[in-house]
């Protein structure tokens, strides 16, 4: 009898430590949960000319030229894939014509949001979400016109041509890099890398995303969409490149989209679908890795 119950209550504790090493368990492993869940986010990357404001910035200035319009001999300058050359020899002409750096950021005040923009950099949750730019512009300008919007500072990191003024208020730009192993993108700038390594140094900080929305209009926004999975979204704006070139890409080149493409007029078509991610993002399970590889060089 005594037996009997000797060997139930070393059962019995036996059972008890196994019920507290499982509770343990089920606790570190929610822990873990309420972590990961905690450092999971959205990143909303977007484009900056006719994607934030409603202009391209750089020929904005044109205005500023003598008669308002640039000389076509240096119009003749323009490359596809020279753009920073060309915006270059853009600003050496108009401080050789008087324009100074006043004139500059006060020809730039005038430019406002895309319609709809503020909304969506207000209405999305901040804590939950980590805002990017992406664009072939030029750090001055970008800096200004987000200051003067007064939402410069929503973003984490803005990555463009860096540009400054020198000490005779002649602006100058530099490509952001030099890259040739993407085909999709300029040389100065691959869309595609700069979002894959904003990515990676975010998950060395133990931070993830759930879901990565890309917000563009012109073709160098295809090679960044074409990183993205099932739970990511690409909003290609209505009346732009993009939006035409991403079925052109798959119809001619089996290059296909794999996140949702959901097309925008407003900052508000985005912010609508948008906050459906949230609602999903404890459920959702952050893809590994995170983006989908670089296409080999055609």
């Amino acid at each position: 009898m005594c037996q009997h119950l000797s060997a139930s209550v070393s059962l019995s504790g036996t059972a008890t430590r196994v019920l507290r090493t499982s509770a343990q368990a089920t606790r570190k492993v929610t822990s873990v949960q309420m972590e990961d869940t905690k450092n999971q986010r959205v990143l909303l990357a977007l484009d900056f000319d006719h994607t934030i404001i409603d202009n391209n910035s750089d020929t904005y200035i044109y205005k500023l030229a003598p008669n308002h319009k640039i000389p076509d001999d240096l119009k003749l300058l323009y490359r596809k894939d020279n753009w920073t050359h060309y915006m270059g020899e853009v600003f050496k002409f108009l401080h050789e014509n008087g324009v100074t750096k006043e004139k500059i950021f006060n020809c730039l005040k005038e430019i406002r949001l895309t319609d709809g923009m503020k909304e969506l950099l207000t209405g999305v949750p901040s804590d939950l979400t980590e805002f990017i730019i992406i664009s072939d512009g030029n750090s001055v300008f970008i800096d200004h016109i987000l200051k003067c919007c007064g939402v410069r500072d929503l973003f984490s990191k803005v990555f463009t041509n860096p540009a400054q003024f020198d000490e005779n208020g002649c602006l100058h730009i530099q490509m952001y890099h030099l890259q040739d192993w993407c085909t999709l993108s300029t040389k100065n700038l691959c869309k595609g890398e700069i979002l894959a390594n904003y990515i990676k140094e975010r998950e060395n900080d133990n931070v993830t995303f759930s879901t990565i929305a890309y917000v563009g209009d012109g073709t160098n926004d295809f090679c960044p969409s074409l990183r993205l999975k099932e739970c990511d979204v690409v909003f290609p704006r209505c009346g732009y490149n993009l939006l035409n070139y991403i079925p052109k890409m798959e119809a001619e080149k089996g290059m296909k989209i794999e996140a949702d493409v959901c097309p925008w007029d407003s900052g508000k078509d985005v912010l609508e679908r948008l906050l459906l991610c949230y609602d999903e993002a404890n459920v959702l399970q952050v893809p590994k890795p995170r983006l989908k590889p670089p296409i080999q060089k055609l």
